[in-house]
């Protein structure tokens, strides 16, 4: 089975939902004509990232009754949608969330779990953290979403690969640092990351990340596909907004796990025995 992937790199506007909204669309009819049966957004993808106290004035709730969700579950009765945005719960608490859209209908939520909040980002003062990781099935397989700080832990991945996960859909809002002449030092730090994860837990891992500038930060984009060889499939362009099409052969899964069966052999009992005596000490 092959799933014909887009990974959609957006200059979001700062708190402009109309705005953003209508890029969305127009990329997501970009991705589907030229193919696309899934499209991959970054973090916080239809808000912007630097929002502090605004965050509440352009938060959704991802139902059919919101007006911005409305047009997305429209659009994605052809085309899978994941896309990032903030999210108002029924006691108006406020997430970084990313939603999984198919066929009209909300298939997953995932609230960010980590926010960091040190160097420059000050996430904890803003936003609630979300408290789980949940595998969720989708037509093309069990997939499980992370948003940026969520990969940085290596317990996020692996809770989701245990909850039977072998899509693993990343998104993030990740500013440059670190940049000489050669590299974008955080962009080698997230490349390096995904290739072993892609590896370590013979998966494929689809990363989108954003573009464009906002309150001094400059988002490099260079999104990334990486199969369960951990080899790279696709490398979105540094810097540029747009849709950049590849193909997840899945058959690369029974491929991988037949020749290096990482999976059959992990003991999830021993890591539950180790983490219970740990947390005793």
């Amino acid at each position: 089975m092959k799933l014909p992937l887009a990974l959609a790199q957006i200059n979001t506007k700062l708190g402009d939902l109309p705005a953003n909204l209508e890029t969305h669309l127009a990329l997501i009819e970009s991705a589907r004509q030229q193919g696309a049966e899934l499209v991959l957004f970054p973090e916080l993808s239809l808000t912007g990232y630097v929002l502090q106290d605004i965050a509440a004035t352009i938060a959704c709730r991802p139902n059919a009754g919101d007006p911005t969700f409305a047009r997305l579950l429209e659009a994605s009765r052809d085309i899978d949608l994941v896309v990032g945005f903030v999210e108002e719960d029924a006691r108006y608490r406020y997430y970084i969330s990313a939603a999984y859209l198919s066929r009209g209908e909300v298939v997953h939520i995932h609230r960010k779990v980590y926010l960091p909040t040190y160097g420059i980002f000050d996430e904890k003062r803003y936003f609630a953290a979300g408290d789980s990781f949940s595998a969720f099935d989708t037509r093309f397989g069990r997939a499980g979403i992370l948003i940026c700080e969520d990969f940085w832990h290596v317990s996020s991945p692996y809770s989701l690969w245990m909850d039977g996960a072998d899509l693993f859909w990343l998104t993030s809002a990740s500013p440059a640092r670190g940049v000489t002449e050669e590299i974008i030092g955080s962009a080698l730090w997230v490349e390096n990351i995904n290739r072993a994860y892609s590896g370590l837990f013979t998966a494929f891992f689809s990363h989108a990340n954003r573009v464009g500038f906002e309150d001094g930060l400059n988002f490099w984009g260079g999104s990334t596909v990486f199969d369960p060889d951990g080899r790279l499939v696709a490398q979105a362009p540094y810097d540029e907004q747009g849709v950049t099409l590849t193909e997840l052969d899945l058959a690369q899964l029974r491929r991988t796990r037949q020749r290096l069966p990482l999976l059959r052999d992990e003991r999830l009992e021993v890591v539950l025995k180790t983490l219970e005596k740990t947390m005793q000490k």
